[in-house]
């Protein structure tokens, strides 16, 4: 359906809601830094972070790209969507009621916005009848479990939500359909009953079931996860994906651990439902669950917006299951841990238990002893990188012995079942850590880990670590060397670079006398006026017409710095028009803030520089006039043209001298 016209009010109400830093959390790892927040940019390849957001502005803007703009802004890049389908989802995410200016398609489209709420409330009715059927006699034998074998009190079983499916094949059906009246294609995009593959009706997906509530980050019910109490397969069963529901994209009690994460600074990820239920009932409220084996990046950029630190404790089942879950979960996130975007660690828990089981044997106060351990030793690790020789031996060997951080993890991995003394096993573990080593691009943790694989190597042998070391930087060297290359080809910026030099990327000196002047306006609500007078006096135009149309908005609309900026993008973004060549004004990096910090001076400098192109045409007009001139025969006229010439020439000098003054001046 094409989406209509929006209403400006529908507009402006998600621009209230939607919080950017939540919008760009999605697709980006944010760090806090001073009042705004930090990450790579998304639009082009970076390893150093320029991409800005700020949170009381709302806005974002890359130093690096140039790319900026609102919420909006961004998930139209992202995802490359138009302005109305980006509104349309924000509408859905945030519950905004969708008014349109074309009357007769908002029944539709209010029908689509609605199917959601309808989902919501279907699935939380379901919800209560999972957890009134718990406490009926057809459920005790779910209910024991839940308070025998796992050791749960009531108070956790409210907490989570947990409940029984009946063991019948339309019980659930009858009650939803039948008793509430629910109709049943609503029930089954809901993902709770599924059409008969022979003949007519529908059965229920979840039976003879303990069943625990899945949650989004507001505490309503979009899934459930069912275990089963019988030797049926699978042990562990899923809500199908529908309109609310996305496995990758969804993790178990993050609803109740998003105020711990940001308390404590930390995320403890682990693979089981009851494992996070155990976890929280004993007091270590940072737990959450991946929905199967695979923790996604979706998930963990989910985590990753509620802590600052952006420390990420992997703690899945010791078992060799867990092992592999680990594995997969760190291939998914290494980009990220490679890059410093993730502090990831990984917690071993003794005899191949899960958290659950040794919470039971061992209790919160052990756990939370083996979390810390893992968080300090870490620290150690950080530490020795720059001070090793500060370090004491027994802490150093503490750093090798005790729980492994993500890539030790990852070495002890590739060291399990092989013998360095055999050519095969020495052979394909080298080859494993040179690739372990080229990702890493922090140069003192690569020579670090350098060090510690040729120890390995060695095989104790203090006279060959050298030997192989060499050998190992040998073979990372081609990825070091491009790594650490200069640039080359690129000219040397003098310091002394004046509004009169020629501007870098090809641009004009007018174009940049144009920006400074139109970014001067829009930061600088005191200088409004004289800019505009100023402008008016001179009979001044803007040459440029991406220029030419910003200054008309601008004309158009009034208003505070954050509130005009704003408004500007949105009528840019509107009206599809070409934003890129103007995005870089509406933000300040350090150097543009530099340029305005005296902005009278920089408003003479630039408006001169736009006086001077027309001053220039005049000049040579009248220079050409005079040259054509005869002076016998019109000598009057020659004279003229003269003194209009001479004028004109006297009138560049003297802008020349106001525009002459650099960046130093400037400080």
């Amino acid at each position: 359906m094409q989406i209509p016209r929006l209403h400006p009010d529908t507009i402006e109400e998600i621009k209230q809601r939607a919080d950017i830093v939540d919008v760009v959390s999605d697709h980006v790892v944010l760090r806090k830094r001073g009042k705004d927040f930090v990450g790579l940019c998304p639009f082009h390849d970076e390893k150093t972070p320029s991409f800005t957001v700020s949170q009381s502005k709302q806005m974002y803007f890359c130093f690096g790209c140039q790319a900026g703009g609102n919420a909006i802004k961004f998930l139209m890049d992202v995802g490359k969507q138009s302005f109305a389908e980006v509104v349309l989802d924000l509408a859905r995410r945030y519950q905004v009621p969708v008014q349109t200016l074309a009357p007769e398609q908002r029944q539709e489209l209010q029908r689509q916005i609605s199917l959601r709420e309808q989902l919501y409330e279907v699935l939380a009715s379901t919800g209560q009848f999972y957890q009134h059927a718990l406490r009926q006699s057809q459920g005790q034998k779910a209910y024991q479990y839940l308070q025998s074998e796992r050791q749960l009190k009531e108070e956790t079983i409210q907490q989570f939500g947990l409940g029984y499916a009946p063991a019948g094949w339309e019980t659930l059906h009858r009650y939803l359909v039948e008793d509430k009246h629910y109709p049943v294609q609503l029930v089954e995009k809901a993902g709770l009953i599924k059409p008969r593959k022979e003949g007519s009706g529908y059965y229920d997906v979840f039976r003879d079931r303990l069943m625990i509530p899945i949650r989004d980050i507001q505490g309503r019910v979009i899934a459930f996860g069912g275990r089963t109490l019988s030797e049926e397969q699978p042990k562990y069963l899923n809500s199908p994906e529908t309109e609310l529901f996305s496995k990758g994209k969804t993790l178990f009690a993050l609803d109740h651990a998003k105020d711990g994460i940001s308390q404590l600074d930390q995320a403890v990820v682990v693979e089981g439902y009851f494992d996070a239920i155990a976890l929280h009932a004993a007091g270590i409220n940072n737990a959450v669950a991946s929905l199967g084996t695979a923790l996604s990046i979706e998930q963990v950029r989910l985590i990753l917006r509620y802590t600052e630190s952006k420390e990420l404790i992997l703690n899945f089942d010791a078992d060799k299951a867990g092992i592999n879950a680990a594995e997969r979960a760190i291939g998914e996130i290494a980009e990220l841990a490679y890059k410093g975007e993730v502090q990831l660690k990984i917690l071993n828990v003794p005899d191949g238990k899960d958290a659950d089981e040794f919470l039971k044997t061992h209790g919160s106060s052990d756990y939370k002893v083996l979390a810390t351990t893992i968080a300090r030793i870490s620290a150690l690790r950080k530490y020795r990188y720059r001070n090793i020789d500060e370090l004491s031996a027994t802490e150093r060997k503490e750093l090798l012995d005790s729980a492994p951080l993500w890539i030790d993890w990852q070495i002890q991995q590739i060291m399990k079942n092989r013998d360095l003394r055999q050519a095969t096993d020495f052979q394909a573990v080298s080859q494993e850590f040179v690739k372990i080593l080229k990702k890493i691009e922090n140069k003192d943790t690569r020579d670090y880990y350098v060090f510690h694989c040729a120890e390995i190597l060695s095989l104790r042998d203090a006279s060959q670590i050298p030997l192989r070391a060499e050998n190992l930087l040998t073979q990372i060297a081609p990825t070091t060397a491009i790594r650490n290359k200069p640039l080359s080809g690129k000219k040397k910026w003098d310091s002394r670079k004046s509004l009169q030099s020629p501007i870098p990327g090809d641009k004009s000196l007018l174009e940049l006398a144009e920006g400074l002047l139109l970014r001067i306006y829009l930061h600088c609500p005191e200088q409004r006026q004289t800019i505009f007078n100023t402008l008016e006096e001179r009979d001044l135009e803007f040459s440029f017409s991406h220029h030419r149309l910003l200054w008309q908005k601008i004309l158009e609309s009034t208003g505070e710095e954050v509130e005009i900026i704003s408004s500007l993008q949105d009528r840019y973004l509107e009206l599809s028009a070409e934003i890129e060549s103007i995005s870089h004004l509406f933000h300040l990096n350090e150097k543009s803030q530099k340029e305005i910090l005296r902005t009278p001076q920089v408003v003479q400098a630039t408006v001169a520089c736009m006086e001077r192109v027309l001053i220039e045409k005049r000049y040579r007009y009248f220079l050409e006039l005079w040259e054509q001139t005869d002076p016998e025969a019109e000598p009057e006229k020659w004279q003229s043209y003269y003194q209009s010439f001479y004028n004109e020439k006297m009138r560049l000098q003297e802008l020349d001298r106001q525009r002459q003054f650099s960046i130093t001046d400037l400080l």
